[in-house]
């Protein structure tokens, strides 16, 4: 008796099969984890761009922000995309914790020692404490459902109205150091598990995830500071 002919079997199988099985494996999550976030950190890098406009005044970051919103369609798709790769980095995240915790009862004898940063040991929880603090910050300069002086066409007065409260520059500038840990040892992963570099056993020459992670933290924690200076007004 003869198997089946390839072009016999169900192509909406192959597909459907073979998704599955990148999926549920740890390297398909792995490798997208690596995807996304390499898709959030291209975004990051837009958005402090962006936000960076509030030194140049009042009619700079407004007008930027009203180009923006003139993309329509463009706009939502974006932000669609971003939320896909956001929600996939997530369950990602939390599937493969899962998986490492289950697989704690082997034993780690045979393992050889890895080099540990603080970025490493706290990616977890950092990772829980920004998914909750990117629900605030879209509450509070998206949709400004949690701003005591919402405008949508007035990015900058949002901003200042915000950052003049003591606890809400405190609280954004927490977030931001947060961030910088998460995208530091995130950057290094990603780049990593897409292959793009080989293992380093000196966490001190991940030069191109610090660098980035210290650019990123800081232009976006200038803002708020420059804010609750009065330097910018």
């Amino acid at each position: 008796m003869t198997a089946p002919s390839a072009a016999a079997m169900p192509r909406s199988r192959v597909p459907r099969g073979a998704i599955a099985r990148f999926w549920h494996s740890s390297i398909g999550k792995k490798a997208v984890m690596a995807v996304t976030g390499v898709m959030m950190v291209a975004f990051l890098i837009v958005h402090v761009l962006g936000n960076l406009q509030m030194f140049e005044g009042p009619l700079k970051i407004n007008e930027y922000s009203a180009a923006l919103h003139r993309l329509g369609m463009l706009l939502w798709l974006a932000r669609g995309g971003l939320l896909a790769a956001l929600v996939l980095h997530v369950v990602a995240a939390y599937q493969l914790t899962r998986r490492s915790q289950g697989a704690r009862s082997v034993g780690y004898a045979d393992r050889e020692p890895q080099v540990s940063t603080f970025a490493a040991r706290t990616i977890r929880w950092g990772g829980v404490l920004l998914l909750v603090f990117i629900v605030l910050h879209l509450l509070h300069f998206t949709f400004g459902t949690i701003h005591p002086a919402f405008d949508r066409k007035d990015v900058y007065g949002n901003m200042i109205a915000a950052f003049q409260m003591w606890w809400v520059a405190v609280l954004y500038l927490l977030a931001m150091i947060g961030l910088g840990l998460h995208l530091y040892h995130g950057t290094w992963s990603s780049i990593r598990t897409l292959g793009l570099t080989r293992p380093s056993a000196d966490p001190f020459r991940r030069r191109v995830s610090a660098v980035l992670a210290w650019a990123i933290y800081l232009g976006f924690s200038i803002i708020p500071i420059a804010v609750f200076a009065g330097i910018i007004k």
